[in-house]
Protein backbone atom coordinates (compact mmCIF):
# COMPACT_ATOMS: atom_id res chain seq x y z
CA UNK A 1 0.00 0.00 0.00
CA UNK A 2 3.01 2.06 0.55
CA UNK A 3 3.88 2.07 -3.01
CA UNK A 4 0.54 3.01 -4.35
CA UNK A 5 0.63 6.05 -1.77
CA UNK A 6 4.20 7.20 -2.67
CA UNK A 7 2.89 7.04 -6.60
CA UNK A 8 -0.21 9.15 -5.53
CA UNK A 9 1.96 11.81 -4.01
CA UNK A 10 3.17 12.09 -6.89
CA UNK A 11 0.41 12.83 -9.27
CA UNK A 12 -2.54 14.28 -7.12
CA UNK A 13 -1.83 17.68 -8.90
CA UNK A 14 -1.83 16.50 -12.24
CA UNK A 15 -4.79 17.81 -14.46
CA UNK A 16 -4.94 14.68 -16.84
CA UNK A 17 -4.28 11.30 -16.67
CA UNK A 18 -4.91 8.90 -19.12
CA UNK A 19 -5.61 4.63 -18.82
CA UNK A 20 -4.95 2.05 -21.25
CA UNK A 21 -5.83 -1.10 -21.38
CA UNK A 22 -6.63 -4.11 -24.31
CA UNK A 23 -9.55 -6.60 -24.03
CA UNK A 24 -10.56 -7.47 -20.70
CA UNK A 25 -7.54 -4.65 -18.51
CA UNK A 26 -9.84 -2.02 -20.97
CA UNK A 27 -13.24 -2.61 -18.57
CA UNK A 28 -10.51 -2.21 -15.86
CA UNK A 29 -8.95 1.13 -17.50
CA UNK A 30 -12.42 2.47 -17.91
CA UNK A 31 -13.93 1.64 -14.45
CA UNK A 32 -10.49 3.27 -12.89
CA UNK A 33 -10.52 5.97 -14.45
CA UNK A 34 -14.49 6.48 -13.68
CA UNK A 35 -13.35 6.00 -9.77
CA UNK A 36 -10.20 8.36 -10.20
CA UNK A 37 -12.84 11.53 -11.49
CA UNK A 38 -15.51 10.63 -8.78
CA UNK A 39 -13.35 11.43 -6.02
CA UNK A 40 -10.33 13.39 -6.80
CA UNK A 41 -11.87 15.75 -9.66
CA UNK A 42 -8.66 15.17 -11.93
CA UNK A 43 -9.91 15.17 -15.83
CA UNK A 44 -9.01 11.47 -16.32
CA UNK A 45 -10.29 9.00 -19.60
CA UNK A 46 -9.59 6.02 -20.66
CA UNK A 47 -8.65 4.27 -24.01
CA UNK A 48 -8.41 0.87 -25.44
CA UNK A 49 -4.80 0.67 -26.11
CA UNK A 50 -5.08 -0.67 -29.79
CA UNK A 51 -6.67 2.30 -31.01
CA UNK A 52 -4.20 4.47 -29.73
CA UNK A 53 -3.06 5.53 -33.24
CA UNK A 54 -6.11 6.75 -33.95
CA UNK A 55 -6.54 10.57 -32.43
CA UNK A 56 -5.96 9.47 -29.12
CA UNK A 57 -1.97 9.61 -29.39
CA UNK A 58 -2.35 13.39 -29.96
CA UNK A 59 -3.20 13.91 -26.34
CA UNK A 60 0.40 12.66 -25.01
CA UNK A 61 3.11 15.14 -24.29
CA UNK A 62 6.02 15.18 -22.05
CA UNK A 63 5.21 14.41 -18.26
CA UNK A 64 2.04 13.25 -18.55
CA UNK A 65 0.91 10.45 -16.67
CA UNK A 66 -0.54 7.03 -18.25
CA UNK A 67 -1.36 4.13 -16.27
CA UNK A 68 -1.37 0.76 -18.09
CA UNK A 69 -3.27 -2.42 -16.96
CA UNK A 70 -1.70 -5.70 -18.33
CA UNK A 71 -3.00 -8.56 -17.14
CA UNK A 72 -4.02 -10.94 -20.23
CA UNK A 73 -0.88 -12.90 -20.92
CA UNK A 74 -1.85 -12.91 -24.70
CA UNK A 75 -2.31 -9.04 -25.13
CA UNK A 76 1.24 -8.37 -23.23
CA UNK A 77 3.47 -7.68 -25.95
CA UNK A 78 0.63 -5.14 -28.05
CA UNK A 79 -0.05 -3.85 -25.15
CA UNK A 80 3.76 -3.40 -24.04
CA UNK A 81 4.24 -1.71 -27.83
CA UNK A 82 1.31 0.67 -27.27
CA UNK A 83 3.05 2.09 -23.88
CA UNK A 84 6.61 2.52 -25.41
CA UNK A 85 4.82 4.74 -28.16
CA UNK A 86 3.77 6.99 -25.73
CA UNK A 87 6.91 6.69 -23.11
CA UNK A 88 8.63 7.85 -26.43
CA UNK A 89 6.52 10.87 -26.61
CA UNK A 90 8.05 11.92 -22.56
CA UNK A 91 4.88 10.10 -20.91
CA UNK A 92 5.51 9.05 -17.13
CA UNK A 93 3.79 5.62 -16.78
CA UNK A 94 2.27 3.28 -14.53
CA UNK A 95 1.59 -0.33 -14.81
CA UNK A 96 -0.25 -2.78 -13.27
CA UNK A 97 0.47 -5.92 -14.38
CA UNK A 98 -0.14 -9.85 -13.18
CA UNK A 99 2.88 -11.89 -11.70
CA UNK A 100 2.89 -13.56 -14.64
CA UNK A 101 2.56 -10.94 -17.46
CA UNK A 102 5.12 -9.04 -15.55
CA UNK A 103 7.83 -11.71 -16.14
CA UNK A 104 7.18 -11.03 -19.69
CA UNK A 105 7.74 -6.84 -19.56
CA UNK A 106 11.29 -4.95 -19.68
CA UNK A 107 10.38 -3.42 -16.09
CA UNK A 108 13.20 -1.04 -16.68
CA UNK A 109 10.67 1.04 -19.09
CA UNK A 110 8.15 2.08 -16.67
CA UNK A 111 8.36 4.75 -13.73
CA UNK A 112 6.22 2.76 -11.60
CA UNK A 113 4.76 -0.94 -11.60
CA UNK A 114 2.22 -2.70 -9.26
CA UNK A 115 1.91 -6.32 -9.40
CA UNK A 116 -1.19 -8.07 -8.97
CA UNK A 117 -1.97 -11.95 -7.95
CA UNK A 118 -2.53 -13.78 -11.06
CA UNK A 119 -6.49 -15.19 -11.44
CA UNK A 120 -8.82 -16.45 -14.12
CA UNK A 121 -8.51 -13.48 -16.49
CA UNK A 122 -12.46 -13.09 -16.64
CA UNK A 123 -12.30 -11.96 -12.90
CA UNK A 124 -9.18 -10.33 -12.99
CA UNK A 125 -10.64 -7.16 -13.06
CA UNK A 126 -11.64 -7.87 -9.25
CA UNK A 127 -8.28 -8.42 -8.64
CA UNK A 128 -7.12 -5.26 -10.94
CA UNK A 129 -9.25 -2.65 -9.50
CA UNK A 130 -8.65 -2.83 -5.91
CA UNK A 131 -4.59 -1.28 -6.15
CA UNK A 132 -6.47 1.09 -8.90
CA UNK A 133 -9.54 2.43 -6.15
CA UNK A 134 -6.59 2.92 -3.64
CA UNK A 135 -4.51 5.55 -5.79
CA UNK A 136 -7.88 7.11 -6.32
CA UNK A 137 -8.35 7.18 -2.37
CA UNK A 138 -4.70 8.28 -1.69
CA UNK A 139 -5.07 10.75 -4.68
CA UNK A 140 -8.10 12.15 -2.89
CA UNK A 141 -6.53 12.47 0.41
CA UNK A 142 -3.49 13.68 -0.52
CA UNK A 143 -5.65 16.87 -2.29
CA UNK A 144 -7.33 17.22 1.40
CA UNK A 145 -10.85 16.07 -0.64
CA UNK A 146 -13.64 14.16 1.51
CA UNK A 147 -13.04 10.79 -0.45
CA UNK A 148 -17.05 10.10 1.75
CA UNK A 149 -18.66 12.68 0.23
CA UNK A 150 -17.56 13.43 -3.26
CA UNK A 151 -19.18 16.79 -4.94
CA UNK A 152 -22.02 16.68 -7.02
CA UNK A 153 -22.71 12.41 -7.05
CA UNK A 154 -25.65 11.30 -6.76
CA UNK A 155 -25.76 7.83 -4.33
CA UNK A 156 -28.97 6.85 -5.72
CA UNK A 157 -30.94 7.43 -9.00
CA UNK A 158 -33.04 9.83 -8.09
CA UNK A 159 -34.45 11.07 -11.93
CA UNK A 160 -35.54 8.87 -14.65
Amino acid sequence: MSQINAIAKNIFKEKDIFYLGRGIDYATALEASLKLKEISYIHSESYAAGELKHGTIALIEKGINVIGIITDENLVKKTVSNMEEIITRGAITTIVASETTIKQIDKSLFNNIIVVPDTNIYISPIVTIIPLQLLAYFVSKEKGLDVDKPRNLAKSVTVE
